[in-house]
This record gives structure tokens, C-alpha cells and sequence, in this order.
């Protein structure tokens, strides 16, 4: 079995949907027999404190690194200061990180096979490089979002310099990775585009916990204690959970509220634009629209279950170097969706194929006016199109098939045999 160094931005007792999604990867690949250290950071994106109090870190380093616990897992967290608003700041603390935990990953970590570090950042694959050089071991670089791609199309990079700058660090991290692993067909398509060896490429879709994330967990909506805690009993609710950020058409949304006063809008997460969102409802109330707080995880199966309809809704041209992974929790939640995304990006296809809702034009405020209308005067049919995304989302995207995938790569990459027969590759297309 291989000793894994799994190098993520977040992880346990973080609470973002990324730390969840490493840490159950991490907990999955343990339990297929290898041994899993894990270099991340200080607890610092939607903490909860239970959490926090069953993983106690330790201080070294006087301060600047700790150490916990989790499962039988050695986590290493470099010291970083608590997520905020501050965009550019962050590339300080993204610094800070790959600085310490390089330098733990050379000297405070044993032995290890095979390192695994998922983006973003982007310059995480220099840190897993420079590690797998002195280390001599191979390093997989797992690919969330495509960047600098995302940045551009967001306009956050807009300097020619900068952006040539990125594209020269990506083309350099992909070209000293040993393994690629993209998360859709259509981050695959695009590497293949930039020029990356399809040999080097590796289809591994994100997970969900289908046994966590179920209807019948909630109960009823009458005896839901999120959906009477806000009076959601006898609304129509349509719901947003996840990231407030950059990649979120959150005045397509606010239009929509105040297009359609009937239906009752929940939105539910934090990031670098809740403050703008705050602002806006502050200066232009709706009385249907509900902003809350990143709620516990716990809480996470009551928030979908008081949910009638759900959205996912992205900007123009974001959906081809992002992929929400969101949308796999909404359909183990057995809930409809309406995905504002590009025609062309597999956000789109996931839900046309899956027959689990409906793909609109992102930013576009009378589609998604006109979407959210239909699936109001069909809502005695949504809860077969959430049956359809359930069904869907556990064939496809369970977590013991996907780690299993992770594991076919990380023992062809090692050298070891296969002594167990492989379950039926994920469905893509």
C-alpha cells in the first residue's frame, strides 16, 4: 500500500464544501489500506466548532505550523489568518502556505510514495514539484478549476503580463506532473487544447456522500426544524447553499426575487461577495429573499430538505474552467435544479442528461425568470426530476467508486499490482 502526501488548501476541521470533499477522499483512500499525511492549513473557511474541538491542533514551530489527529491521519497545518474579503491579500496567504508547508513537507513529514494536491491555487503544483524533486516521488496534480482561465474570465487577471505570467506557471506545472486528474470530459477536452498529453490525463469526477446526503434524512417539511426555524413550512422555496463569490451571478438572482414575489429565495454560505450581497439587500429590500449564514454541516441534509427547487447559478463563462460541485449534493438531496451555466460545459449536460432539472443562459434574468415560472407551475412534478438526479448522482458519483478510481492511479504510479477486481468506471458521456 502507498504512503500518500495529500497537499490541499483545506481540509478538516475547515467546513467548505473542498476541505469535506478532501477530507472523505482522504478518509476513503485510508480505508482502501494506504496510509494518507495530510499538509494543509490553519482553520480558516467556515470552521464549526465541534469541529474544531474534535480535532485539537498542536503548536510547532513556535506558532507557525500545527499538527492534528484525524482518523489515524497526521494533518500538518501551515499557520494562515481566517478567510475574509480580502481578494488580493489572499495571494499572501496562499504564499505563507506554500512556504511552510514546502518546508514541512522537506523536513517535519516522514516518508511518502506519491504526493496529491489538488488546485486551486494554481501554484500548489509548484510546491507538490519541488517536493516530489527532492523527495524523488511522483506527484498528481488534481485539476478543481482550470486556471488561470477562470481568473481572466472573471476579470480579476486582466494584465497581459500577469496573465502570460500564469499560463507559463500552468503549461510548467503540467508538464513536471506524472498524472493529471481533471474532474470533467470538458476539462479534459480543454487541457488536451492547451496542449497536454492525453497520456498524461485522468477523468476522476468529485463525490458526494450519498449516504449523508438523502431525502428521507430531514423528514417532512412540517417537522424540519430548519424550514420551521424560518418559517419555510408552507413557502415555496427556492435555495442557493455554497459560495458567495466571484463566480456567482448574484444580480441575476436578486432580479429574479423581485421578478417573482411568490416564490420565497434562501441563500445560505459566505464569501468574497456576501458583503456586496448584504449592501444590496440593505439598500433595496426583498421581503422573499432570506440571506443566512454558512450553517453547520449537520444542518447541511435540513437546509436541501426545505428546499423546493434549487440553483446553480454561474456567469457567463465560468462553467468551462469551473465545476460546481454543488450540483451532485443537490441531486443526492433528491432536489431539482436550475443551472444557469453555458450551453456548452458539462454543468449543462449534467442536468439536461440527467433529466433533473433545468440549464439556462448564465446571466440572463428572463431565462431564469422564465425557468424558475415553469418549474412553479410544474412543482407537482419536481419531485420526480429530483428522484431522476438522485438516482443519477448514486450510479455516478459515489465515493467508494471514485476513490477507487484514485487508487487504480495512485498503484499504476507506485508500481503496485491490482489485487482487487476495479468497479465500473464512472459515467461521463
Amino acid at each position: 500500500m502507498a504512503k500518500i502526501l495529500l497537499l490541499t488548501l483545506v481540509f478538516a476541521p475547515d467546513g467548505v464544501s473542498t476541505a469535506v470533499l478532501m477530507t472523505e477522499l482522504a478518509q476513503e483512500l485510508q480505508s482502501l489500506g494506504h496510509t494518507v499525511t495530510v499538509l494543509t492549513t490553519t482553520p480558516h473557511y467556515n470552521v464549526e466548532p465541534e469541529a474544531r474541538a474534535r480535532q485539537p491542533l498542536t503548536r510547532l514551530w513556535g506558532g507557525w505550523l500545527y499538527r492534528s489527529e484525524l482518523d489515524g491521519m497526521h494533518v500538518y497545518h501551515a499557520a494562515v489568518q481566517v478567510k475574509g474579503t480580502r481578494i488580493g491579500a489572499r495571494w499572501l496567504d496562499y504564499a505563507r502556505f506554500h512556504l511552510i508547508s514546502t518546508l514541512a513537507g522537506l523536513f517535519s513529514v516522514g516518508h511518502y510514495d506519491v504526493i496529491l494536491a489538488p488546485s486551486p491555487p494554481l501554484t500548489i503544483g509548484l510546491s507538490a514539484w519541488l517536493l516530489g524533486l527532492v523527495r524523488r516521488v511522483p506527484f498528481i496534480y488534481n485539476v478543481q478549476e482550470i486556471y488561470p482561465d477562470v481568473a481572466v474570465s472573471l476579470g480579476v487577471l486582466r494584465n497581459r503580463r500577469v496573465i502570460r505570467a500564469f499560463a507559463a506557471l500552468e503549461r510548467f506545472i503540467y508538464g513536471r506532473a506524472h498524472a493529471i486528474t481533471v474532474i470533467s470530459e470538458w476539462f479534459r477536452r480543454r487541457l488536451l487544447a492547451k496542449g497536454v498529453a492525453d497520456s498524461k490525463l485522468t477523468l476522476i469526477p468529485n463525490f458526494v456522500d450519498t449516504e449523508f446526503m438523502q431525502p428521507s434524512r430531514a423528514g417532512s417539511r412540517t417537522t424540519n426544524p430548519f424550514a420551521r426555524a424560518h418559517q419555510l413550512v408552507d413557502k415555496f422555496v427556492v435555495l442557493y447553499a455554497g459560495n458567495i463569490g466571484l463566480t456567482q451571478s448574484l444580480e441575476t438572482m436578486l432580479a429574479a426575487a423581485q421578478a417573482l414575489p411568490l416564490l420565497h429565495f434562501v441563500i445560505v454560505g459566505d464569501g468574497a461577495r456576501r458583503s456586496w450581497l448584504e449592501a444590496q439587500l440593505a439598500a433595496h429590500p426583498l421581503p422573499n429573499v432570506l440571506l443566512l449564514p454558512y450553517q453547520p454541516r449537520s444542518v447541511v441534509p435540513q437546509i436541501y430538505a426545505a428546499a423546493d427547487l434549487c440553483l446553480v447559478p454561474l456567469k457567463q463563462g465560468t462553467a468551462q474552467e469551473t465545476f460546481p460541485s454543488k450540483i451532485y449534493t443537490i441531486m443526492a438531496a433528491g432536489r431539482p435544479v436550475i443551472a444557469a451555466a453555458d450551453a456548452d460545459s458539462e454543468l449543462a449536460w449534467v442536468v439536461e442528461h440527467a433529466g433533473c432539472g433545468w440549464a439556462v443562459p448564465p446571466d440572463d434574468t428572463s431565462a431564469l425568470v422564465a425557468a424558475l415560472s415553469t418549474a412553479y407551475a410544474q412543482r407537482t412534478h419536481l419531485a420526480a426530476m429530483g428522484t431522476k438526479g438522485r438516482a443519477y448522482v448514486v450510479a455516478n458519483h459515489s465515493r467508494p467508486a471514485v476513490a477507487l478510481r484514485y487508487d487504480t492511479l495512485i498503484r499504476t504510479l507506485t508500481g503496485e499490482a491490482m489485487p482487487r477486481p476495479l468497479e465500473p468506471e464512472v459515467q461521463v458521456l
